[in-house]
């Protein structure tokens, strides 16, 4: 039997019905996976590309949830600030100077991170979203694509940035084979008026597409929600139709059990944001409780000025430990868990786990190669636990993604990575330097 790449003699962590296997095979051939199984009991495979997986654990590539790959641009900037302040005084008015080109690079840089850390698939809310795409492609992930549309009390905006989210989607959605899907990004309850929430509940119902949006981040906007419209968040998103399978809530933690059992009920999706929502000092969710109701959830880096890092790696191991502390029990969230919400369950969370999140036949090969053999992977009793609590970012030695090595024995195929670093540091500093111009969007709104 033929395959493009055949991976012999592998740990296989399927994270399907499969489970764990011990002497693994996995064999590709036009970007799907058509074997995964034990070696022995595989049928004849000749490979134009044969790796040798002694020593290494295949897993499915993991899948980032909700971040900001541009704002790779403003790491290190706005330190040890809450959300308010950190939004408010550092992030919007450097948002402010922002060009597509600047969008571009930052991107760029966060898929070369994200697929030195094992990441094959982002979810991400931004702005220039066509920008990022550009950068996925051409680095090779798979993406969702969010342009982000804010209001805050500018009726003419708010439509502006619809239209160009809905002309993203357009464009996008399902494009390169399937490597690029699209949904709608309204930023906040709090950024978005009603009305507004209502147009993108009906575009994204026409376009088939879903929607990405942070909900019950801060406790204080939060608290204003509640004042201003005597209801919770979520409530709000339930009275524009916004409540859906296809809703994808970023963050969740100052929810009401009333509020979970609403999402519980539309069978919203949940994007876990620990490190960000640790360092922004903005509260822990109720994941167990979220779990408990039924709720999929999946995690998410934030984005890397929020976190410093995109790699999930750690990301998984303080979504445990966090957990652990928030419930006073160690029991709570156990290691094999935090590997489906990082891979299936993030897939479920976007709508790709028709196509990705695990490693079973008939699926795309979006998968990953860790080196076994280091001392803190040493000795191996329990993988589940090694991948959660010892492994780092580092130890991830390939990448393929949609049948294609996109890196190899840490070296990416796709990109110079110098040039991309080089380039993106010197956007960061020209952005820092640049005046604060007119914004684009204020032009537009001056013309309509």
């Amino acid at each position: 039997m033929r395959a493009d790449i055949i991976i012999r003699d592998c740990m296989i962590i399927t994270m399907g019905n499969a489970g764990l296997i011990e002497n693994g095979l996995i064999a590709v051939k036009d970007g799907l996976l058509v074997y995964v199984g034990r070696s022995v009991e595989a049928p004849s495979f000749e490979a134009d590309v044969i790796i040798n997986g002694g020593g290494k654990i295949a897993m499915p590539g993991l899948i980032n949830c909700h971040t900001h790959a541009a704002m790779s641009l403003f790491r290190g900037i706005a330190e040890d600030k809450p959300l308010d302040v950190w939004l408010r005084e550092a992030i919007w008015p450097l948002e402010s100077k922002l060009r597509s080109e600047d969008v571009y690079y930052g991107a760029l840089l966060s898929c070369l991170e994200m697929i030195k850390s094992g990441t094959t698939c982002f979810s991400d809310m931004y702005f220039y979203e066509d920008s990022v795409a550009k950068a996925a492609l051409e680095a090779g992930l798979r993406c969702v694509l969010s342009s982000g549309i804010i209001e805050a009390g500018h009726k003419t905006l708010g439509r502006i940035l619809l239209n160009e989210a809905v002309g993203l989607a357009r464009k996008y959605h399902g494009a390169y084979e399937g490597r690029v899907s699209v949904m709608l990004g309204p930023h906040a309850v709090y950024s978005c008026s009603p009305e507004l929430l209502r147009r993108v509940s009906d575009e994204a119902e026409r376009l088939n597409v879903g929607v990405h949006i942070h909900l019950a981040e801060s406790e204080v906007n939060s608290d204003n929600i509640k004042k201003n419209y005597g209801k919770s968040e979520v409530k709000v998103l339930g009275d524009v139709g916004l409540l859906r399978p296809s809703l994808l809530a970023a963050h969740c933690i100052h929810l009401s059990d009333e509020d979970i059992a609403l999402l519980a009920k539309h069978n919203v999706k949940v994007a876990y944001n620990p490190v960000s929502n640790m360092k922004l000092a903005s509260g822990i969710p109720r994941i167990k409780d979220l779990l408990d109701a039924g709720i999929t959830v999946g995690l998410g880096t934030d984005g890397p000025a929020s976190n410093n890092s995109l790699d999930m790696f750690d990301t998984m191991k303080i979504a445990a430990l966090l957990q652990k502390i928030k419930y006073s029990n160690p029991r709570v969230l156990p290691a094999k868990k935090v590997i489906e919400m990082a891979t299936i369950d993030g897939a479920r969370a976007l709508g790709l786990d028709g196509l990705v999140g695990s490693l079973e036949v008939g699926k795309r090969a979006d998968l990953i190669l860790l080196d076994a053999h280091k001392p803190h992977l040493t000795p191996l009793h329990d993988v589940y636990a090694a991948l959660v609590y010892s492994a780092r970012g580092s130890d991830v030695d390939t990448v393929i993604i949609d049948g294609k090595i996109i890196m190899e024995k840490r070296n990416v195929k796709t990109l110079n990575e110098d040039e991309v670093m080089r380039r993106a540091e010197e956007k960061a500093h020209d952005l820092l330097s640049r005046k604060n111009t007119v914004r684009r969007l204020a032009r537009k709104i001056l013309r309509v």
